[in-house]
């Protein structure tokens, strides 16, 4: 039987299934072709943002293999049709409850109950938003959550960074590479990074800094052009010429739903050991809902190939 979800034709689970994927990431997609073609036939979730944060990226230039780059929807797209060509199975569905205190695990979803023998948990990060005028409408035309992905669309420009923590800094000078200039904007009168990339970072002649600021608005109209930032101090608001605003106020990973059910980190990141494996038998985990370090697409990738094989073997082990 086939259901048509999104205008893509998928067909319809079957009730018990050996292995469920939660995300359409490039985690869980990665782990979706391994566990295809192990003749597993994975269920994936595709959760609330299908294709997550690299549907939104507008193009990658570092993913290996695409020496032009790609746009990030369209990856995401391959991606889903290479683990479908196998048999992976893609409902348009989010997980709202999972009970893993036995075997078949029960997930339930908005199209109803499932249950698994193993589950892959790639539900990803989500960046923590400014949430003010043009950050949802310029993002991918200016506004970015990664200079790692984006830093090289802005040669010869300047740009913004918000924040004032270690990733903002490590940012700010990566983005030193390509920007003519490099503002980093922090609302407290103090940085909270550590000494030595402060020290890198006031020593670096392409970053400036103004602190007691915060960004109110980012102002286009087809791409960043501007933004208006206002002095926490005097209450005074300048309009000030920007190409790029990268955002690195921290990020969230996607786990409240295994909050008391699965070990994790203080931040809320699944904790793994080196085969993908988090503390419940059975359950894995992979891409940024587990990784708070490298946090790139390539990266995700890789644990979610990991985390099928380790799906895999570990089902091959209960026959």
């Amino acid at each position: 039987m086939q259901s048509i979800s999104n205008g893509i034709t998928v067909g319809k689970p079957a009730p018990e299934q050996e292995i469920i994927i939660l995300g359409t990431g490039p985690a869980g997609l990665a782990a979706a072709v391994y566990a295809a073609r192990a003749e597993r036939k994975p269920l994936v979730l595709a959760g609330p943002e299908p294709g997550g944060q690299v549907a939104l990226t507008y193009t990658i230039e570092n993913y290996p293999g695409f020496p032009d780059g790609i746009q990030g929807a369209d990856l995401y797209a391959l991606l889903q049709k290479q683990a479908e060509r196998f048999g992976a199975i893609v409902e348009y569905s989010s997980a709202s409850s999972v009970d893993l205190k036995s075997t078949p695990f029960r997930i339930t979803s908005e199209s109803g109950e499932f249950r698994t023998r193993a589950l892959i948990v790639a539900t990803g990060a989500s960046p923590r938003l400014l949430n003010i005028p043009g950050e949802i409408e310029f993002r991918g035309k200016g506004v970015s959550y990664c200079a790692t992905c984006d830093g090289a669309f802005f040669r010869g420009k300047q740009v913004m960074v918000v924040g004032g923590g270690d990733s903002a800094l490590e940012e700010g000078l990566f983005l030193t590479r390509f920007a003519s200039q490099v503002t980093i904007v922090h609302r407290r009168n103090e940085l909270r990074a550590g000494r030595i990339l402060r020290d890198r970072a006031e020593q670096n002649p392409k970053i400036r800094f103004l602190l007691e600021t915060v960004v109110e608005e980012i102002r286009g109209p087809d791409s960043v052009k501007s933004v208006a930032a206002r002095n926490v101090s005097s209450g005074k608001t300048d309009i000030l010429p920007a190409d790029g605003v990268f955002v690195f106020i921290g990020h969230d990973p996607n786990t409240a739903l295994f909050r008391g059910i699965l070990d994790m980190d203080e931040k809320g990141y699944v904790r793994v050991d080196d085969r993908m494996r988090t503390s419940v038998p059975g359950v894995f985990a992979a891409g940024e809902a587990a990784d708070p370090t490298f946090r790139q697409v390539a990266t995700s990738a890789g644990m979610g190939v990991a985390a099928a094989i380790s799906a895999e073997r570990w089902l091959a082990e209960q026959h």
